[in-house]
């Protein structure tokens, strides 16, 4: 049976299975479904999200691991807060150490 979930769909599902304590990034997202240069996208279909409890969006970062979603959560340090509780160790809106808690949708 073929795929037939649009890129919105895919995106969602990825997040979703996105383990507590770990996060990866929006390129990888991109470059996992076949849109290699879309990062920006999938930033723009987790905004879209706001509110939706079941899509730990906050566990997406940019390459480099800083928090640059953060201000599309309320309360400015709500993404900071809720990686911290995840045992995430971030300084400077940046996660420390981005390899330890890195993952992979092929994983």
């Amino acid at each position: 049976m073929p795929n037939t979930q649009n890129f919105y769909e895919k995106v969602l599902d990825i997040v979703r299975q996105i383990p507590p304590g770990r996060v990866t990034t929006y390129g990888i997202i991109a470059g996992y479904i076949g849109r290699k240069g879309s990062a920006r996208m999938v930033g723009w279909v987790l905004n879209k999200q706001k509110g939706q409890s079941n899509i730990p969006a906050h566990r997406v970062v940019n390459r480099k691991g800083l928090l640059t979603g953060k201000m599309h959560f309320e309360g400015i340090n709500l993404m900071q807060e809720l990686l911290e509780n995840e045992g995430v160790v971030i300084v400077n809106n940046q996660i420390v150490d981005l390899d330890r808690y890195l993952w992979y949708p092929e994983d």
